[in-house]
């Protein structure tokens, strides 16, 4: 199993298992953005380089200030984190939830958090018949059954947006709400999804951003997250000091200012997104709309192999692929792909029609694993 660390992304356990240099890897199974950073990191890693010898500021005031601006929320509703991991564990300390409502499937990160202050999951169901949306009357049945409800927008692994007017009436409802905007960036209408600016002024709502996917830095470790100062003063008290390094500073504030890769982006996703999607159908696979950088797949219901099979087999061709099997609530014929440059995501294809040709012939060994139900 790649994700022995629960993550997409674990190059180094795909080089011990497939024996081969993990740059020869193509890495579907994280999703950041196929650009790479903007030049302007390296830039300032050139040109800060010296600064090492002293502490990072441990207000991190600069990119506050800048992460303030850019989406019109006051500087003081802003804490910035070590990665949107830390701050998914700093909010659910300060909030204390006993019960929290989570969809099925989603980011399994925030029931670790959960768990790890002794609270429970209410389980939001999130069906393949709805193209997994997330359903008005599941909502408030969450609402009912929960003292937080805790969500992904767009939710990981599916790429679906919560329905905007039922995301209105969840905001507005009074019970306590945080969500995850980590890959909210890729989304061409982000101004008018977003709910950072409400989260600076309510005390129900948090929003989390994470930096990492969108800049593809997540070797610095940046996020943030926008909420009422109250449950800011709080979380701040528990963060550990200087817990965003001098480097993710100079890098948030560096790629903030870059509008034109911004553009760029989003130009390149509502081109490649569909033809990605249109190939991957054209495989026989299910796959489910997404309004984000990723896809959720599945084999064909009849399919004589499974996903952990097709993980190792896309594996022993050089392509990794998240077994989103893994994520409660999906079963073993889903996985998870990035969306790449069109190179990549011809290899890619290529890699997929291979196993699945090979499947049908009877070439892939069922003692592998065994037929998907």
């Amino acid at each position: 199993m790649l994700e022995r660390y629960g993550h997409g992304g674990d190059v180094w356990t795909a080089e011990e298992k497939f024996g081969r240099g993990r740059e020869q890897f193509l890495d579907f199974s994280s999703n950041m953005n196929p650009f790479g950073p903007p030049d302007a990191v390296e830039e300032v890693l050139r040109s800060g380089w010296k600064n090492i010898i002293r502490y990072p500021d441990p207000a991190v005031r600069e990119l506050r200030g800048k992460i303030a601006a850019k989406y019109g929320v006051p500087a003081e509703s802003v804490l910035v984190g070590n990665g949107a991991a830390e701050l998914i564990d700093l909010i659910v300390r300060v909030l204390q939830p006993e019960v929290t409502a989570l969809a099925r499937p989603s980011f399994s990160e925030y029931e670790d958090a959960v768990f790890k202050t002794g609270g429970r999951i209410h389980g939001i169901p999130l069906r393949a018949e709805h193209c997994f949306r997330l359903q008005k009357a599941d909502a408030e049945e969450a609402l009912k059954r929960s003292d937080l409800l805790f969500l992904g927008q767009p939710n990981n692994p599916t790429g679906r947006l919560i329905p905007q007017e039922l995301l209105n009436d969840l905001a507005g409802s009074g019970h306590p709400l945080i969500l995850d905007e980590a890959f909210l960036d890729f989304v061409p209408d982000e101004k008018n999804v977003t709910l950072l600016r409400l989260a600076a002024e309510s005390r129900h709502v948090a929003v989390i951003r994470s930096m990492t996917k969108f800049y593809a830095i997540p070797g610095a470790r940046l996020g943030f997250i926008v909420a009422h100062p109250d449950v800011i003063g709080r979380m701040s008290r528990l963060q550990v000091p200087w817990s965003v390094n001098y480097f993710a500073q100079l890098i948030g504030c560096a790629v903030l200012e870059d509008e034109a890769f911004h553009a760029k982006t989003i130009s390149w996703l509502q081109e490649e997104s569909p033809w990605l999607a249109a190939g991957l159908a054209g495989l026989g696979l299910e796959v489910t709309p997404s309004d984000t950088n990723y896809l959720l797949c599945a084999l064909p219901e009849q399919s004589l192999i499974n996903v952990r099979i097709l993980q190792e087999e896309m594996g022993r061709r050089g392509v990794l692929i998240r077994d989103a099997s893994l994520f409660e609530g999906l079963g073993t014929r889903y996985f998870r792909t990035a969306v790449k440059l069109r190179g990549d995501n011809e290899r890619m294809l290529a890699a997929l029609s291979d196993v699945l040709k090979a499947a049908q012939a009877g070439e892939i060994s069922f003692e592998r694993g065994g037929r998907c139900t």
